[in-house]
């Protein structure tokens, strides 16, 4: 093929700047692509002879257009301008993609579930949560992903990479999402609000799972003990329970966690650092929630009430128990003492003491207890925080 003829294949989608997930492979170097189009002119790297090489890093392209794209990344040079919020891209397909977020339009469709799409990428990837396929695995752990960018954050866990950085108290994240929640802890911020119920949320899944505290729904169910939760990642790190995983090491001390919280909050007892202020009195916390039990005091905020008494409840955890609790009712039925309970989590507890399991753990003198309740008021011991 002549040079000209190179030149002159399409190129009006070219490499999107991570708007589309990577699902076409090439099934020569196994190298992937957001779209077919752009598989076949990659291909044509494998069978042109004229070939177009960057400089600066060595990639290789089928056209001089493409490379000329390609370059963009390296100059920071942006051509293609959104009218509507001033944002600059450098290609025509990244802008197209961005204007739908303007616009709303979601032109590609699921014939399965019927949701829609901005990105016809996105809906590819979604579609691999109906038949299951997970085609991204890590060569670390083994564990598969729906699409490339999971795996992509997924891997940090094993390189211990927190790039993103909080500029106010310096709190360091895996991702630019994870980030920007954890602002909204500084900013206030709570931009979700429930429209049943008026309350407002940092994050749009904390109130997609509070939503179902007014419908009683719990979708994620555990197939080894039937316990049910309202969040997918409540139910993973349940599954730890069971499994003995603890993925998540400690670079200081090699101690390793069942949950990353919970990793990040025993870094605090290397580094004494108490990044939560309370700006009423001056208290400092090694953790939001504690702060936000203690403002309280200064308050005197109950924030739930039930609709079927006077009674108040001024903890979050506590609206989490069905109303059953107020009426005495106790559903739940050891099958070893046949002792019952109001909820399933006392009866899980309670179930530790026929198998003499302390499943909590203190990570700063080693002791272990039954009932997280007990760990918590054992944790003032070291710290000298006051209930």
């Amino acid at each position: 093929m002549d040079e000209k003829k190179s030149e002159n294949i399409d190129s009006s989608t070219q490499t999107q700047e991570n708007t589309e997930e990577e699902s076409h492979p090439c099934d020569i170097c196994e190298e992937l692509f957001t779209t077919r189009k752009n598989l076949i002119q990659h291909k044509l790297i494998h069978s042109v002879k004229k070939l177009y090489q960057c400089k600066i890093c060595d990639k290789i392209f089928a056209t001089r257009n493409l490379l000329s794209c390609h370059k963009r990344i390296h100059t920071g040079k942006k051509l293609h301008h959104c009218d509507i919020c001033d944002e600059n891209f450098s290609t025509s397909g990244s802008l197209s993609a961005h204007k739908r977020i303007h616009t709303g339009e979601k032109p590609y469709h699921c014939d399965t579930c019927g949701k829609n799409f901005s990105q016809k990428g996105n809906l590819s990837t979604h579609k691999r949560i109906h038949t299951g396929e997970k085609p991204f695995q890590c060569s670390d752990c083994g564990k598969a992903f729906f699409d490339n960018r999971s795996l992509f954050t997924h891997k940090r866990i094993h390189t211990g990479e927190s790039p993103f950085r909080c500029d106010i108290c310096d709190k360091t994240f895996s991702t630019r999402g994870h980030l920007s929640c954890h602002i909204r802890i500084h900013t206030g911020e709570r931009p979700y609000r429930c429209d049943i119920c008026g309350r407002t949320f940092s994050v749009s899944s904390h109130l997609s799972s509070h939503k179902l505290t007014h419908t009683g729904e719990k979708p994620y169910h555990c197939d080894i003990c039937d316990e049910r939760f309202t969040r997918n990642s409540s139910l993973t790190r349940h599954k730890h329970i069971h499994s003995g995983e603890r993925p998540f090491k400690c670079d200081i001390c090699g101690k390793t966690f069942s949950r990353n919280g919970d990793l990040s909050c025993h870094k605090l007892v290397h580094t004494g650092g108490k990044p939560y202020h309370c700006d009423i009195c001056g208290k400092k916390f090694s953790q939001n929630s504690n702060l936000s039990s203690h403002k309280r005091i200064h308050t005197g905020e109950k924030t739930y009430q039930y609709d079927t008494g006077d009674e108040t409840i001024s903890r979050s955890d506590d609206l989490s128990f069905p109303k059953h609790i107020h009426a005495g009712e106790k559903p739940y039925h050891c099958d070893i003492c046949s002792e019952s309970f109001s909820t399933n989590v006392e009866l899980c507890s309670h179930k530790h003491t026929h198998l003499e399991e302390s499943p909590y753990h203190c990570d700063i003198c080693g002791k272990t207890f039954s009932k997280r309740g007990h760990l918590s008021s054992h944790i003032r011991v070291h710290t000298g925080e006051s209930p």
